[in-house]
């Protein structure tokens, strides 16, 4: 792990900064622009109450997060943990790297209080692929609801049809790629490619068995993307015209490809992507752009705000020592025992 202290208060400062300039920089844009005028007066008559509905489905994300960060990092304290979940949303919204930023942030801090170099590696994969399923599972059924008719929306198959076949395709090489690869693997000398290879097998089971396996907490993972859609809706109920909600999340998924350009918060590269998404799938185009507008200004300063005052935390605590918890598994296994003991008449 390269990342020391000093570069990463510079890459969040230098984040936020950015981010701030860029934002500026995008609402005089909206301003001066005479073709964005009417972008401008519909933000500008938004309905507030729908505004602050954005803001608490934005926070309901974050804790989403936090949820499934716990979930994969069961050995994490609880507190600790979630502090460390919202200081990579932070990173992630202002050092925009297609989410590597975050999860590298993320495991220097749990390497930092003594965790296992490889453990914390293999579980921050996990996490992001955990997550990434989520959102491959969300397109392709969108996809598909919108295609058979289940949702309404364009009929086109290449909006309905198209994103979900690509979506099960990618969830299908994702479930059978540990069984390509394995082979592979065996055959190859001892080192660090054969390493590789067996971390990315043993990090893609471990991700099956966490969305196969019954567990209340993936609805972490389910929320955090399912409540930033959410804003997406409450910030169009705002502007009082709100497309299909397939519309919404299939513009919202496929416009979300523009995350891995590297910009902080891509703000004006994700904006224009979420936009050209919605006006291929019949939106007006001013409507559009106020509620990305605004959903991105949310979805931004939201998690940026809160996660730097996490990390601040963090950074102020750091000689505090860490120590694992239990499993889930383990907990209820220690309450079993004192209840056959007599010791525990608590229900799980």
């Amino acid at each position: 792990m390269t990342l020391d202290e000093h570069t990463a208060n510079h890459k969040l400062l230098h984040g936020l900064i950015s981010l701030a300039v860029l934002a500026a920089l995008v609402v005089g844009l909206v301003l001066a622009v005479p073709g964005l005028r009417g972008v401008g007066r519909t933000v500008a008559h938004m309905q507030p109450g729908w505004v602050v509905g954005a803001v608490l489905l934005e926070v309901a994300s974050c804790l989403g997060y936090v949820l499934a960060f716990l979930q994969v990092f069961e050995r994490v304290p609880a507190r600790f943990g979630a502090r460390v979940a919202l200081t990579e949303l932070a990173f992630g919204a202002a050092v925009s790297l297609g989410g590597a930023g975050s999860v590298t942030v993320g495991a220097w801090m749990l390497i930092e209080r003594g965790g296992p170099p490889a453990r914390v590696a293999e579980r921050s994969a996990v996490l992001f692929l955990l997550t990434s399923a989520i959102n491959v599972i969300t397109l392709g059924l969108a996809g598909m609801a919108l295609f058979v008719g289940i949702l309404p929306g364009p009929s086109n198959p290449l909006l309905s049809a198209l994103p979900a076949a690509v979506a099960i395709a990618v969830f299908v090489f994702f479930l059978a790629l540990p069984r390509l690869v394995e082979g592979g693997a065996a055959r190859r000398a001892p080192g660090r490619l054969r390493t590789v290879l067996e971390t990315s097998v043993q990090s893609i089971r471990d991700t099956r068995d966490l969305l196969f396996k019954p567990d209340w907490r993936l609805t972490g993972a389910i929320i955090y993307l399912w409540a930033d859609i959410a804003v997406l809706v409450a910030c169009f109920a705002a502007t009082g015209h709100t497309p299909p909600l397939a519309t919404i999340v299939l513009a919202y998924q496929i416009g979300y490809i523009a995350n891995l350009v590297p910009i902080p918060g891509n703000v004006g590269v994700l904006d224009g992507s979420l936009v050209g998404m919605f006006v291929i799938y019949g939106v007006s185009a001013t409507t559009a752009t106020a509620a990305t507008v605004v959903y991105h200004a949310v979805a931004l300063w939201i998690p940026a705000t809160w996660g730097t005052v996490t990390y601040i935390i963090l950074r102020r605590t750091r000689n505090q020592p860490v120590r694992p918890r239990p499993t889930l598994a383990e907990r209820r296994r220690m309450r079993a025992e004192r209840r056959a003991t007599g010791r525990d008449n608590r229900p799980d």
